[in-house]
């Protein structure tokens, strides 16, 4: 990859499509990761302003230690960048009070997780509208495109997708090139939406390497039978994750009504 021309290429992106929509520049929500710290320092590039929302629910102290320390850093180097903190832990403990939480745990688990994705979302347009915004997502190729894992309707509604025809791998050699914080460039990817750390590769069982290798074996028409061992069973998680997230990489179904019917 030509690092610095995809860098330059995307800013250009970015900064084309505010202005073609008459926007004052873009709102991001910070969460102390790889794919939130490079998606603001592409759009801080553009000059444009940048406003970086941290939104805490219950967050495991590295992520909110991470998070403040980029932001911190983009101010730093770009007078375009301001700031704010939106606390949502009162909300989200309020939403469930209202919410029946009766199922099985790890179901109840999994809706409140995605939960917490949402609560963030519609702050970000809250900010989005009150400015002239754009929210711009933070959603890497892997991510939205080879295993959905991202909430619909939660870090999935944005207005535009700066990396999402980038690899976890490609992102964070953007990282790299652009400064990002040694500290999130080590720490392992997490969705945050638990309240602690776990990693994304602790809940999908593989990590994003794998998936990378997967995604492309898929790409090349291979097929379960084609491997053995680790790589039989990677290939298996992402499959299971492509086929039953597909509602999140396609359009939305729309019952189009026959004309003899009209």
């Amino acid at each position: 990859m030509q690092t610095e021309k995809v860098v330059d290429y995307i800013v250009n992106w970015l900064k084309d499509y505010a202005i073609k929509a008459r926007v004052n520049g873009f709102v991001i929500g910070i969460s102390g990761g790889i794919d939130s710290a490079v998606t603001s320092t592409l759009c801080a590039k553009t000059g444009l302003d940048l406003l970086c929302i941290e939104m805490p629910i219950h967050q495991a102290a590295s992520h909110v230690t991470r998070a403040q320390e980029h932001i911190l850093q983009l101010k730093k180097r770009f007078p375009n960048v301001s700031d704010s903190r939106v606390d949502l832990t009162p909300v989200f403990e309020e939403f469930k009070t209202e919410v029946s939480l009766d199922g099985k745990q790890a179901t109840v688990d999994m809706a409140l997780a995605n939960t917490r994705a949402r609560l963030r979302m519609t702050t970000l347009y809250y900010h989005a509208s009150l400015l002239g915004y754009l929210v711009a997502g933070t959603g890497n190729k892997v991510e939205d495109f080879g295993v959905g894992f991202y909430t619909k309707y939660g870090d999935g509604g944005v207005d535009l997708s700066p990396i999402a025809d980038l690899l976890k791998s490609e992102v964070y050699a953007i990282g790299e090139y652009l400064g990002v914080p040694e500290s999130i460039m080590k720490a392992a990817p997490s969705d945050g939406l638990f309240g602690d750390a776990r990693s994304d590769e602790d809940q999908i069982g593989a990590s994003y390497p794998e998936l990378e290798w997967a995604m492309q074996m898929k790409g090349e028409g291979k097929t379960v039978d084609d491997f053995t061992g680790r790589k039989r069973e990677v290939f298996k998680i992402f499959m299971s994750y492509n086929s039953r997230n597909q509602h999140k990489m396609i359009p939305i179904p729309i019952c189009e009504i026959p004309k003899e019917l009209r």
